[in-house]
């Protein structure tokens, strides 16, 4: 150990130099309190042996500014003076002291006090080892070995307010395994987690900056973040990762999209964070994803993340979907759903603004319940609802009160006459 010993006395100072040597440690030497806080400045060291009746700065008062100055990283200091009151063992102990020794110091004597001292210095690093493990392990997923979602989440931020602070472009990418309950259901749990490990080794040998970071989401899912990254940056790495997974050919028999496990990636870039956080990149990742999933998987969607409003049409009368969508698409980021169950799942996942719910859903019992549930579901009560119809009818009028919607859209209106009362809405 490199041991510190702060003594005024040339003889003293001298004697114990030579019993630190003898046994068996490297002895830093200083004359003085403020001395040894210069010395320490600069220099490690792994025990101190303190004077206490020195002049300028005594032994009690330069032990409490090293206390002071090292916060928390703690190293064994012992006093050695002739002090032997009562009053003194304590004031040294207060002042930050592990042990007190009454001059004169035999060597067998200082040589037992630095061998328990060094003793629980050792356990001290064992812990402080043991503890970085722990650290370490809570911030990583126990399977893949990357950043679980909760430590994803705190590094994104990070990056996220240092983007902002720069004002640079940054992308997130979603990426979800393609049925993998379908692999996991015919191949087995071992596989499928040998699988995901697999996969997860693709994903990293896309990333080449130290600045990206990759987290596991959940499942099969996982998602990247893509400091100073545009679309088409975003756009190059997604299909990257696409390109890896086609490499690694894992079989997957029972695929509806391909005979190999493949991807669906959604991406999303906000060019400038001002008046944007990083949920909201996140969610239009999200978004995208669904788009990918929607376009028949094993492909990648990136967007850019626009003050669009966002709009979920659920109805399956294609004609009536086909008429919103032509005039809707172009003003809003606009999903679609066929179905209560589809409805509800992009509701609670990606929270839109304003929720168009077509009466072939509304009508009908499973509708009715679909409301009572967007209404009661903390993350979707605060959406609003307007019911779209063919024509507007005493009938849909009362549907609405039914179900507890008050607005009406129909297709009887223009393009701009739609914009506009969605507008109103959404005020």
């Amino acid at each position: 150990m490199k041991i510190l010993l702060v003594e005024d006395s040339a003889t003293l100072r001298y004697a114990m130099r030579n019993y630190i040597i003898d046994a068996g440690h490297e002895p830093l030497l200083a004359r003085s309190g403020e001395e040894a806080l210069q010395l320490l400045e600069n220099t490690p060291v792994d025990m101190i042996i303190m004077d206490v009746e020195m002049p300028g700065l005594n032994g009690f008062e330069t032990t409490r500014l090293i206390r002071e100055w090292l916060a928390g990283h703690w190293i064994p200091i012992i006093f050695v003076t002739g002090l032997n009151e009562d009053e003194d063992y304590r004031e040294g102990i207060e002042a930050g002291g592990d042990d007190y020794l009454i001059k004169p110091v035999s060597f067998m004597i200082i040589k037992a006090k630095i061998r328990a001292m060094e003793r629980i210095a050792e356990m001290r690093d064992q812990l402080n080892q043991l503890n970085a493990e722990l650290e370490a392990l809570s911030q990583l997923d126990s399977l893949t070995q990357i950043y679980n979602r909760r430590t994803f989440n705190e590094l994104a931020q990070q990056q996220w307010m240092q983007t902002k602070r720069h004002q640079q472009s940054i992308s997130a990418l979603m990426i979800d395994v393609d049925h993998f309950k379908l692999f996991n259901d015919h191949y087995g749990h071992p596989a499928g987690d040998a699988c995901l490990k697999k996969v997860t080794q693709a994903i990293k040998s896309c990333l080449h900056r130290s600045t990206d970071i990759l987290g596991r989401y959940g499942g099969e899912e996982f998602i990247v973040l893509l400091p100073e990254t545009d679309a088409k940056g975003a756009m190059r790495v997604a299909q990257s990762i696409g390109e890896a997974l086609e490499t690694l050919e894992l079989r997957h028999d029972v695929s509806p999209t391909s005979q190999f496990v493949t991807a669906s990636i959604g991406g999303a870039t906000c060019l400038r964070t001002t008046g944007h956080d990083l949920e909201e990149l996140i969610k239009n990742a999200d978004r995208a994803l669904y788009k990918a999933k929607r376009a028949g998987r094993n492909r990648s969607w990136v967007d850019e993340v626009a003050t669009h409003k966002t709009l979920l049409l659920a109805d399956n009368n294609q004609d009536l979907v086909s008429y919103f969508s032509n005039h809707l698409q172009t003003h809003f980021n606009l999903l679609v759903a066929d179905s209560q169950r589809e409805c509800l799942e992009l509701a609670v996942e990606l929270h839109p603004d304003l929720i168009l719910l077509g009466t072939g859903i509304a009508n009908t019992e499973a509708g009715a319940e679909l409301c009572k549930i967007l209404a009661r579901t903390p993350k979707t009560a605060s959406i609003t609802l307007s019911l779209v119809s063919e024509l507007t009818t005493p009938q849909d009028i009362e549907l609405g009160k039914h179900i507890g919607i008050e607005h009406h859209l129909n297709k009887q209106m223009t393009g701009p006459a739609l914009l506009n009362k969605i507008i109103q809405i959404l005020r």
